[in-house]
């Protein structure tokens, strides 16, 4: 996807976003904000430059100033078509010329900045050799919310996303799975992914078997058979935000055990959904759900945090974690992603994207939770 986002936002719209990322980054004690091409920059502006080079493109953020592109002058064009690019002023550097001095002429030289975490070190050495007198920060770790709580309309796309996911498992569930390898079942998520509206796919885990106890285990070449448990996980952007879904199916009738795993796992899924309400700690979710997890005895095999974030990247914060106690508020989404994984054995886990709401939680996917059985 090159030049801009879907026309789904407005000049108005990004100005505003500029705006806030601005006044936010003024409330933490920074001077500005420097933003470099990635999601960041596409979320800001909707400018995605036409290819990634070495040559410097560069958002500059301030308080109570207007907002300022750096940009290649062969890349302008692109930049002037981009659906933001009427809310800020862009500023063009030819070849031949020093970009880092063009930027520093709007930068405060004794100030610390957020920076993209993406940002190149090419880059941010050769600002701070210009401004030796500056300092920098990492947007996650400066304003780690800033994309966090999501607009109307970006929770229309997102769950437009989510529905898009879930109709990619209930046909899914549908192909034939025994004697196939998880590498053709994976592109056949990829496939339905993408008819049904993703442009980008970040990731079809089909985990069969032993290899669903790994929980990021990369589709290969194992054929799957008749009594294998099977961890499926998808998800990608759909209009430029994400989608992504775990369920767990079953080759064939499985057996007491698996479907005992698979039920404490649901219900822990349940327990952390419940814990979604505005006010809330993160921490608070991933609790909830550990708690079922490890009073059914399986404590040791949940091996990763509850959730994830999830916006215009398919991994962002918050994270549902022990130890974060930052409040959940109406607009944030992320995962509910709790899984028990048996070395050696199988693996289940069962994911949905969630928004809080004013009074609580709300899915994004809505498909079953109960093991479905596939051939």
């Amino acid at each position: 996807m090159t030049g801009s986002t879907a026309a789904t936002f407005t000049a108005d719209d990004y100005g505003a976003r500029m705006e806030r990322a601005a006044r936010t980054a003024a409330e933490a004690g920074l001077a500005g904000l420097l933003v470099a091409p990635g999601p960041d920059l596409v979320w800001l502006t909707g400018y995605t430059p036409p290819a990634v080079t070495e040559r410097l493109t560069l958002l500059v953020l301030a308080a109570g100033q207007d907002p300022v592109l750096v940009v290649p002058a062969l890349e302008a064009p692109d930049a002037h078509r981009a659906a933001g690019a009427a809310a800020l002023t862009l500023r063009d550097w030819t070849d031949g010329k020093d970009p880092y001095a063009a930027t520093a002429a709007v930068l405060d030289a004794s100030g610390r900045f957020g920076i993209s975490d993406n940002a190149w070190a090419l880059h941010l050495l050769a600002l701070r050799q210009v401004l030796p007198g500056s300092s920098y920060a990492s947007l996650t770790e400066a304003l780690p919310m800033l994309r966090a709580v999501k607009d109307t309309a970006e929770l229309d796309l997102m769950a437009a996303a989510g529905a898009a996911a879930d109709a990619t498992f209930e046909e899914i569930r549908n192909v034939p799975f025994a004697g196939r390898r998880e590498s053709d079942v994976a592109a056949d998520l990829d496939r339905l992914l993408r008819r049904h509206g993703h442009e980008q796919v970040d990731f079809t885990i089909v985990a069969s078997g032993p290899n669903g106890a790994n929980p990021h285990h990369e589709a290969g070449g194992r054929e799957i058979a008749r009594g294998d448990m099977i961890v499926l996980d998808f998800g990608g952007l759909r209009d430029g935000y994400g989608s992504d879904t775990s369920r767990t199916v079953h080759v064939g009738e499985p057996t007491d055990e698996e479907r005992r795993v698979h039920d404490i796992v649901r219900e822990a899924q349940e327990a952390g959904f419940r814990a979604v309400r505005p006010g809330a700690a993160c921490q608070d979710v991933d609790r909830a759900a550990r708690r079922v997890i490890a009073d059914a005895g399986y404590g040791e095999h949940f091996i990763h945090r509850t959730g994830h974030g999830i916006g215009v990247t398919t991994h962002e914060p918050p994270y549902m974690i022990e130890g974060e106690a930052r409040p959940l508020v109406p607009g944030m989404c992320f995962s509910v992603e709790p899984g028990i994984y048996l070395p050696g054995r199988f693996g289940v886990r069962i994911e949905d994207i969630v928004t809080v709401t004013e009074d609580g939680g709300r899915r994004l996917n809505t498909t079953t939770r109960e093991l479905v059985i596939v051939e």
